[in-house]
């Protein structure tokens, strides 16, 4: 069976949205960063990076949210698109898309907005603007086709959706209002069974949810005062 390593964030989110889409069964074992157990020997033995998500598929192991949605997506031969080199580079560059733009200026406009122990105004534009930038591009792609890659879903749409549900929180309500395209692929999602039991797995998991002074040093370590 696989086990499945995960937080409540959005990159474990789209994992567990993937593992209900097609119905694998797996084990679900939370990783508490705000304790700090992705420090834990054992799980640096399965994730150097000491992140969620991780997964484990006998002797295999995985871990990066999108090489796992990758993974599992070819595993199973479900949620990608037709097998041409044509549609295998357009999946490839969405994915990466979502891996090395939306991913990271979406986190990082957080931090820096809600958890950066100093304001730093040049820090919160740029990560905001990069982050509402990228999604214009889902949004502008998203015009003429109902799914990031065309007419069916796949683990772009489900990366995609990992973050883009959080907008609220990466830049504001109001952002919605500009981005109809991507909001409409949003709600779709939301409204799926499979997204239903992932965020109730999500809901259902008792993560230490204090943000005091032990989970500051486990989720920030470079803000860690000498002790």
């Amino acid at each position: 069976m696989l086990k499945f390593y995960y937080n409540t964030g959005p990159n474990p989110t789209k994992v567990a949205l993937f593992l209900e889409e097609a119905k694998l069964p797996y084990e679900p074992i939370p990783v508490d960063t705000r304790k700090g157990e992705q420090f834990t020997p054992d799980y640096l033995a399965i994730n150097p990076n000491a992140k969620a998500p991780s997964l484990m598929d006998g002797d295999v192991t995985i871990f990066d949210s999108n090489a796992i949605l990758l993974y599992l997506a070819e595993k199973t031969g479900k949620f990608l698109p037709p097998d041409t080199p044509e549609e295998r580079g357009q999946l490839l560059s969405w994915l990466m898309f979502v891996a090395s733009g939306v991913g990271p200026y979406s986190g990082q406009s957080v931090h820096f907005q809600a958890y950066a122990p100093e304001k730093a105004p040049y820090a919160v534009n740029r990560y905001r603007y990069e982050a509402h930038r990228h999604y214009a591009i889902l949004d502008d792609r998203l015009k003429f086709r109902p799914y990031v890659l065309g007419d069916a879903y796949t683990i772009v749409d489900m990366a995609a959706w990992g973050w883009a549900r959080l907008i609220p929180r990466i830049l504001d309500d109001a952002t919605w209002d500009g981005l109809p395209n991507l909001k409409r692929l949003v709600d779709e999602i939301d409204a799926r069974p499979a997204t239903e039991r992932a965020l109730a797995l999500m809901a259902n998991s008792k993560f230490k949810t204090k943000m005091d002074a032990e989970s500051h040093r486990n989720m920030f370590p470079s803000n860690a005062k000498p002790t």
